[in-house]
């Protein structure tokens, strides 16, 4: 999709030394509204930079044009001052739809958060977790036994996903990785592949003696016993990427690094 007579910009930065200097660089020849009036949000920063930033920023409808001034900045463009309204102009649109998690603590509290990238589990002792894994409501493993497990998105599938030997995702591929961290048992299950709409569960077996902590993205949440999560479809990210190097061309890179 392309993004045509842009409006308004808003400029937003992390606070290291290299992604304010760009920002004051860039106030210098464009003018930039507030956040809440924008049309599109100049990201300066790194990868996590921009997953915070669009934790921040929903429900806002602003298109996200992200600038490398971090490390990976797999999410971001090459940071240029120059042509700035021209290639948001000439840029390709990537919608991407968050995982909605809700856990489930061992005093009963209830937690609800969005993940860009994964929901993972992570055993908070020495001791490994134990896991029941249940798509749509029927168990698929009865008992994993493992550091961990994660949930991502084709977005999220570069990330913690992949360092777990998980599955890089197409963008169009509308399916989910559901990869384990260092399984024990059964230790050669690999992970599997879901379809975009599949609701998934995770139950803590034992989760007094084998404690295990939810994360979503940024988002984390102790001592659980169950999670829920599934897509959530009314949610909306437009990414924007300069269109000779898209998301979904990035993604497709990185099954051919060797």
């Amino acid at each position: 999709m392309m993004i045509e007579n842009v409006r308004k910009i808003a400029l937003a930065a992390s606070d290291t030394d290299s992604a304010q200097e760009a920002a004051d660089a860039l106030k210098e020849c464009y003018d930039f509204v507030p956040l809440e009036e924008a049309d599109v949000i100049v990201a300066l920063g790194g990868d996590g930079y921009v997953l915070h930033l669009i934790h921040e920023i929903i429900p806002h409808k602003a298109s996200i044009f992200g600038m490398n001034k971090g490390t990976v900045g797999f999410l971001l463009n090459d940071f240029k001052v120059e042509n700035l309204l021209e290639r948001i102009n000439a840029s390709t649109s990537v919608t991407l739809h968050p995982l909605r998690m809700t856990a489930y603590t061992e005093d009963d509290s209830k937690v609800e958060a969005l993940a860009m990238n994964e929901v993972s589990l992570l055993r908070q002792t020495r001791q490994t977790a134990k896991i029941r894994v249940s798509i749509d409501g029927k168990v698929r493993m009865e008992e994993l036994v493992c550091d961990g497990i994660l949930l991502a998105t084709p977005a999220g599938s570069t990330a913690y996903n992949l360092s777990a030997h998980g599955p890089i995702i197409p963008m169009r591929a509308e399916i989910m990785a559901m990869t384990p961290i260092s399984a024990f048992r059964p230790r050669r299950w690999k992970g599997a592949l879901l379809p975009q709409n599949a609701k998934v569960t995770f139950e803590v077996l034992n989760p007094e003696k084998r404690p295990v902590s939810a994360v979503a993205d940024t988002k984390e949440v102790r001592h659980i016993k169950r999670v829920d999560i599934e897509q959530d479809r009314t949610i909306k990210i437009n990414m924007l990427f300069d269109r000779h190097h898209t998301l979904e061309e990035r993604i497709l890179n990185e099954q051919f690094i060797y």
